[in-house]
Order: C-alpha cells, then structure tokens, then sequence
C-alpha cells in the first residue's frame, strides 16, 4: 500500500480506502464489518468512509461498533461522514447550518469518536446559500469536531464559488471532493476539476470505480439474483444498465476483459488500476460484502507494471470506440 496527499492538505490517505455503501446495515452486520475494516487496516488501508444517508444511518452505527471492538488507536485512521440525507423533516436534510451541525454530532455518536477526519456536503443544496454552508462547516473545524471538509458530486463552479467564500471570509475552504470515477464516468475528475487541482489544491476520494459491480465482468451474462441491482431502492442502478447506452456499455467490458486476460489481469483489477493511474486521485474507495471481494481487490496493487502506457492506449480505444491513442491523463 502506497500513501496519497489528499489534495494538497497534508494527511496522508492509502490509495485504497473502505466504504460501506450499500453494504453495512444492509448485507454486512457486526462480526462480518469487525473482519472486513480489520482486513482492510492490517493490509494498509487507513480511511474508511461512511455517510449520514447509507442505510438512514445505520451503515455508521455498524462502522461504529466495529470500531469500538477494534479498539485502533485514534491516531492511525481517517474516518468520514457525509451530511444531505438526515430525515424526512425539512431540518433534517440539506446543507443548512441547522443540519450541517447536528448531523455532525449525530455521526459521532454513531461511529463512537470524538472528531471526524473528513466531513462532505454529499451534495449541493441549491436552497441554502453557499456562504452558510461555508461558515458552518468553518465552525465545526474551529470546535475540532471535523478537521477537513469537502464535497461530493459538485459541479466545478459549485466548488470554485465555495473556496472563493472561503477566501473572502477568511475561513477553512474546502478541501476534496467524492466524485464518481470510472471507465464509464469520467468528466468531473478528467475534465470540469481539471483547473481546481491547482488553483486550490483540491483531493478526490473516488466512488464506484467499478461502476457498481459492472467493471467486474458479472453482469456481462444478464443481472445474478444476488447483485446489488436486484436489490430494493437499486431499482434505478438495474435501469440504467439494462438500457441500450447501459447494454453498449456492457458490450465494452467483454473487450475490456479480453485486454485483461491478454495482459494477466482480471477485468477488476484492469478498472481498480486504470484509475489510479490517474495522478489527481487521492484515494479509491473499494466496497466489499464478503472478505474474499476485499482480498481480490487489494491483490490489484501487486500489478501495476502491467498498465504499462500501452495498455492504457488501448484501454482509451475501447471505451471511446476510436483507434489507440495517448490516455487523457
């Protein structure tokens, strides 16, 4: 495991890190979240991700619990929430300052610390002003209950106006941004936050690098009854990939696993390093419901030298139908 500069703050991130999307409080309970963040902690991983909204908050009190048995020192791990989905109440959803507060307290509660590493606005509220986003997320900095905050799913000038306020008022700017990223999913980080990893220095903590599951080749021969997609609330992930631009999408993973195995690589571990071959990545969030997942995933880093600049041409002239060229990164 190699360590990462989150944008240009000065912690220190694995390359990979633990989310529980989908998985904690819904498919992973109690002992099986104990073996897997153990898992994750003794092969390098230090930051583990979580959110308000993951299972109306259960996915933390799991993490949390998991946490307390581990009884890892504070100082060796990074930890997030994310605040937008609390509740049902119009005070408990948004970016107010009402719900940007208590929905901090309410995840340190849940994930049993005193202090959060890394705090998100998981998405843009067009019905609060920046400025007061800005100011409470200032706040909970100065009291040391968070130590970094960001975003995640903002549009460039969204980001840009936040660290602008920032400046002006003399507070904590944003520090990184959770954008989808994968072979499918490209132009936040490729294109629109190109400008702001400079001009502000800005991490990326990466979500669905596989493209929920898609990446891995288990989809290529219709939807298995156990996937996430036939899962209640994930209704929406089944339609988007059973649709014909989704069916196209497939058709190109079948070319991507042949690259692949041509090189001596699954087609997951393809997609895992193609993104961290990415230099503007801090950090690549990998989700896992059983441990034998986690370990093949991990198991990707031992190959880097096989996505070699050729191969990453390569990868460039299947997924964007057009003869090999240099990647866009």
């Amino acid at each position: 495991m190699e360590y990462r500069r989150l944008g240009k703050s000065g912690l220190k991130v694995s390359e990979f890190s633990f989310g529980s999307w989908v998985t904690f409080g819904r498919q992973v309970e109690g002992d099986d979240a104990v073996s897997l963040m153990a898992h994750a902690y003794d092969n390098g991983i230090n930051f583990f991700d979580n959110a308000e909204g993951y299972e109306s908050g259960k996915s933390e009190i799991v993490m949390g619990e998991a946490l307390k048995t581990l009884g890892w020192s504070r100082d060796s791990f990074v930890v997030s929430s994310k605040v937008f989905w609390g509740g049902s109440k119009p005070t408990q959803r948004g970016l107010s300052r009402k719900h940007v507060t208590d929905a901090a307290h309410a995840a340190l509660k849940r994930l049993q610390v005193d202090y959060l590493d890394l705090y998100f606005c998981h998405r843009p509220d067009i019905d609060t002003p920046i400025e007061e986003t800005v100011r409470a997320m200032h706040d909970l900095v100065a009291q040391g209950k968070i130590l970094y905050w960001g975003t995640s799913e903002w549009s460039a000038q969204q980001l840009t106006e936040a660290y602008a306020v920032a400046r002006d008022l003399r507070v904590t700017p944003p520090t990184m941004e959770q954008p989808q990223y994968n072979l499918f999913e490209r132009q936040k980080v490729e294109g629109d936050y190109l400008p702001l990893y400079d001009l502000i220095g800005l991490g990326t903590t990466i979500w669905s690098p596989l493209a929920s599951g898609v990446l891995t080749g288990k989809y290529n021969n219709g939807v298995p009854d156990d996937s996430r997609m036939n899962l209640p609330g994930y209704e929406w992930l089944k339609e988007k990939w059973t649709s014909d631009a989704g069916r196209a999408q497939l058709a190109k993973v079948a070319e991507l696993a042949a690259l692949a195995k041509e090189i001596g690589l699954s087609i997951t571990h393809l997609a895992l390093l193609w993104c961290l071959a990415n230099r503007h990545v801090s950090t690549v969030i990998l989700g896992a419901s059983r441990k034998s997942q986690l370990e093949d995933n991990l198991a990707a880093l031992a190959h880097k030298d096989k996505l070699t600049p050729d191969v990453l041409e390569r990868i460039e002239a299947i997924v964007q139908n057009k003869p090999a060229g240099p990647a866009r990164f």
